[in-house]
């Protein structure tokens, strides 16, 4: 049997809990730590690019789901490990108004723990919808499971940054207890005994991990397609760590108008993707090379827009640039998605997962290097400018990085690839 839509609703679930969790440490937890309590912005960059670079298992956790089942275990495992990898990233952030290294300490088990999380959690369910969706339905579940996603994340910024205010320690523990909290239960109910009718694998696959993976490598579509996801997602998450901050330090942004910046942010993701979504199949217009390459050049012309708003400061219109943002954005990762899960379907038979922890490695190692590159940057240059230069200076390299990566579609993205399959129709 094959995933029905209600289940691959289900799936989605998963997702969106996912999603909930992860932005309190790319967002909440990152202001806190810069504008709250001054630490430089290198410091929860590099937190940031622990819990991504631990997300280099991920094709170990794909290989893994090719050679056999048991994914449920795996998925609930990895969210309960994420949800106390947050809870404890929370409680760095108060440990380091007391100690630095006390601070440091709990942060990097935390992170630890959000990496090992996400990875087992996030692989495992892609590595599912790949192996138990139908073929015409691969696109629209992963799709669908990404809105989820994106909902989840807006969702939670917005709510959060409305509470959140006046920040205090201990209400910062409230909410994201009860965040993880819910999203671990939402979890756990969701791929409650959906494996127990659903066959992903026959039978075992005796191939060594290793040669696995170089048979993947050697097909050029998957390794050509891998290069463009680094190049891509390098430039999508390098703005992630330094947005808020830059919203704080130069716009006046309060911790919870900060936080619900990027809820909006994502909100725009979400508008995007299902734009493209409703316009390739119900006008079939347009192919993923198109919308991918539209959602590159677009996001490139919002950062340079968010950049010239900085020398007006307090009372420029940051939140609809944001917005515009998000929604090039989502129109870019949507028809990437569409194309992953297209490719994945192709070449050597039963690597699927193989091929979705490739790219899903690729993506955390530019995740996490963006992120870096991007707070390093700002750091450095802050001492010979001013905050709205050094972030600034900061964006243009985001925008000169998506126009390199629209070149790259453009030359290896296939012409014919049609964008209605990225949503469920006949």
């Amino acid at each position: 049997m094959t995933l029905t839509w209600f289940q691959i609703f289900r799936l989605g679930l998963v997702q969106m809990a996912l999603g909930a969790i992860v932005v309190l440490t790319t967002s909440t937890l990152n202001r806190l730590m810069v504008v709250e309590l001054s630490l430089p912005a290198i410091l929860p960059g590099l937190l940031v690019g622990l819990h991504y670079s631990i997300q280099l298992t991920r094709p170990h956790w794909g290989f893994y789901s090719d050679t056999g089942g048991h994914r449920t275990r795996w998925i609930i495992g990895g969210m309960v490990a994420l949800a106390l990898g947050a809870f404890t990233a929370a409680c760095g952030v108060l440990a380091f108004e007391q100690s630095f290294a006390l601070g440091l300490t709990i942060s990097i088990i935390a992170y630890t723990l959000i990496g090992l999380g996400v990875g087992a959690s996030g692989t495992s369910l892609l590595a599912l919808l790949a192996t138990t969706t139908a073929p015409h339905r691969r696109a629209a579940a992963a799709t669908i499971t990404w809105l989820m996603m994106i909902f989840g994340i807006a969702m939670t910024a917005g709510v959060v940054g409305q509470f959140i205010d006046p920040y205090t320690p201990m209400l910062l523990i409230k909410i994201v207890g009860i965040v993880v909290t819910a999203a671990t239960l939402i979890t756990a109910l969701a791929v409650w005994q959906i494996e127990k009718h659903l066959i992903a694998v026959r039978e075992p696959d005796p191939t060594p991990f290793m040669d696995g993976l170089k048979e993947v490598w050697s097909e050029r579509k998957a390794r050509n397609f891998t290069i463009f996801v680094f190049l891509s997602m390098t430039a999508y998450f390098m703005q992630e760590l330094i947005l808020e901050p830059y919203a704080g330090l130069v716009f006046g942004f309060t911790p919870g108008q900060s936080t619900s910046l990027s809820g909006a942010q994502n909100g725009g993701v979400f508008i995007g993707m299902l734009a493209v979504g409703i316009l390739a199949t119900g006008f079939k217009i347009g192919a993923l090379r198109n919308w991918v390459m539209t959602g590159c050049v677009g996001s490139a012309v919002a950062l340079i827009l968010i950049t010239f708003l900085g020398p007006i400061g307090p009372g420029a219109p940051l939140v609809p640039a944001v917005v515009l943002l998000g929604f090039f954005n989502g129109m870019f990762a949507v028809a990437a998605i569409g194309s992953m899960m297209a490719l994945a379907a192709e070449g050597a038979e039963r690597r699927e997962g193989t091929r979705m922890g490739l790219w899903g490695a690729a993506q955390a190692i530019a995740a996490g290097f963006g992120g870096l590159i991007g707070a390093g940057m700002v750091d450095l240059l802050r001492v010979s400018m001013t905050d709205t230069q050094a972030f600034g200076s900061v964006f243009i390299a985001e925008a000169a990085l998506f126009i390199a990566a629209t070149a790259m579609a453009a030359k290896i993205m296939d012409r014919k690839m049609p964008s209605a399959t990225l949503v469920p129709g006949e």
